[in-house]
């Protein structure tokens, strides 16, 4: 989706991790842009406004205009970055032009709304496996997200990309069998409880073994008691 979003850039006239260090140091990051059959710049932006733009509604699917001094003035999108894995920070971001005349392929969120016949009515469970799908479309016709009704699902069904409304020249690019969210039935272990007034269970009888085993030790006593009685 493009947006009314200008973001100036500097060149940098090297490359390298001092260079790219020299860079952060001043307040802004390292990036590259490239596409459109042209060579790639290495430039320095304000990483504010780079991390506004990929945390917005649209994300990474934002088309802005980047205008880099004494160069060009062009519609881009950022495509790649690199965050500080401990910090958070962002420390690099690649952006490509955009073509705005042609197709483009992108992941647009999807969102399933209405409540579901096999939860409201059958007690199941709506689960939702894919969040997103990949289309083809013109720039200019990126949309923010996509929905899916799941209201008519029961115990068993579900829908998939192939099922998401589409308009304008968007093009489905994902495969239309995989599943956006279906609904599933909800597993309950039940606990067996004895009746009410039931007498108790019956206490385990004694295993024969230990029976016999104390038979023998009691005879054994008794012998030895026999053999004390004839010492004396």
């Amino acid at each position: 989706m493009r947006k009314d979003i200008t973001v100036t850039a500097q060149v940098r006239s090297s490359r390298g991790k001092n260079e790219a260090r020299r860079t952060r140091r001043a307040g802004q990051i390292p990036a590259v842009i490239y596409g459109a059959f042209q060579d790639p710049v290495s430039l320095a932006l304000n990483p504010r406004e780079i991390n506004k733009i990929i945390h917005s509604n649209t994300g990474l699917n934002t088309i802005f205009t980047l205008a880099i001094a004494d160069g060009e003035t062009t519609p881009v999108m950022v495509v790649d970055q690199q965050v500080d894995p401990i910090k958070g920070h962002l420390l690099h971001a690649d952006l490509k032009r955009v073509d705005l005349t042609k197709r483009i392929r992108v992941h647009v969120p999807v969102r399933t709304e209405g409540e579901a016949a096999g939860v409201k009515v059958q007690g199941g469970l709506l689960e939702v496996i894919t969040r997103a799908i990949e289309i083809e479309c013109l720039p200019d016709e990126i949309p923010e997200g996509l929905k899916v009704s799941v209201s008519d699902l029961m115990i068993g069904q579900g829908k998939g990309a192939g099922d998401v409304a589409l308009s304008g020249s968007m093009k489905l690019v994902s495969d239309p069998q995989s599943v956006i969210a279906h609904i599933v039935a909800l597993r309950a272990e039940e606990v067996a409880a004895p009746a009410e007034g039931a007498a108790p269970a019956a206490t385990t009888a004694e295993p024969e073994v230990v029976k016999k085993g104390k038979k023998e030790e009691e005879a054994a006593a008794e012998e030895k008691e026999k053999e004390k009685g004839k010492k004396k």
